[in-house]
């Protein structure tokens, strides 16, 4: 979960657990701001709050919970990017966002496997939005950050070699992809949306990927989440 806008005392006693699945927070030093949280069903072996950036670990935007065996690393991480909408300075502080978490993904998949989901507020290719050519001047597609999202998904030298997870098994779905929907207008209603969250993952991990599914039965939120089954074992 992203954009939780929570504190630890608007959990207690009421959100710790729910449906048999135990909530770990990484909450937002701004109160009604930000913040990431996963719920499990298995204890984690170790759970990382924060990646390391001081700016970006107040605003509450990586959670890791690490389950490790003798045979394998692996994580599930939550993460909150930022948006840049909003106007230029938080644009600069979404570059700056960019510019750090590459080398720590690169790091982090030289010691473990992991997945990745999170609201990455970028729509990587045309296909990912409805109205492409009317937003390549606006931030969540502009082409520095279209650009980073190739280099994260590049498997050469220069490339960090994750897979965009949705994208492997649906290659070519358009309309049916959409996470995201302005309040504004009647862009739901109309389905004029982007693909803004994702499940980047490890190679050995994507290919235990085989189904998904974007949840729209009920409309709770601007976004709808977005859910993979991988065929492996803890």
């Amino acid at each position: 979960m992203q954009e939780i806008r929570v504190q630890a005392s608007d959990i207690e006693g009421r959100f710790e657990e729910m449906a048999g699945l135990k909530g770990h927070f990484h909450f937002a030093e701004k109160k009604g701001y930000a913040g990431t949280a996963v719920y499990t069903k298995h204890a984690p072996s170790q759970v990382v709050v924060g990646w390391g950036d001081a700016e970006f670990d107040a605003e509450g935007r990586y959670l890791e919970l690490r389950f490790d065996t003798p045979k394998r690393k692996f994580s599930v991480i939550s993460c909150y990017f930022p948006s840049g909408s909003s106007g230029a300075e938080r644009q600069e502080a979404k570059f700056r966002f960019l510019k750090g978490f590459f080398p720590h993904l690169v790091a982090l998949k030289k010691e473990r496997e992991f997945v990745l989901c999170g609201d990455i507020n970028i729509a990587h290719k045309e296909i990912d939005l409805k109205n492409w050519r009317g937003n390549q001047k606006n931030s969540g597609f502009l082409p520095e950050e279209r650009a980073w999202m190739t280099k994260l998904l590049d498997a050469g030298a220069e490339g960090a070699g994750l897979v965009d997870v949705y994208r492997m098994l649906k290659p070519d779905t358009t309309a049916e992809a959409y996470t995201w929907w302005s309040n504004r207008g009647q862009a739901y209603a109309n389905n004029v949306g982007w693909r803004l969250d994702y499940h980047l993952a490890t190679p050995k991990i994507a290919a235990l990927a085989r189904t998904e599914q974007i949840y729209k039965t009920v409309k709770f939120s601007d976004h709808a989440p977005i859910t993979v089954d991988y065929d492996f074992k803890l």
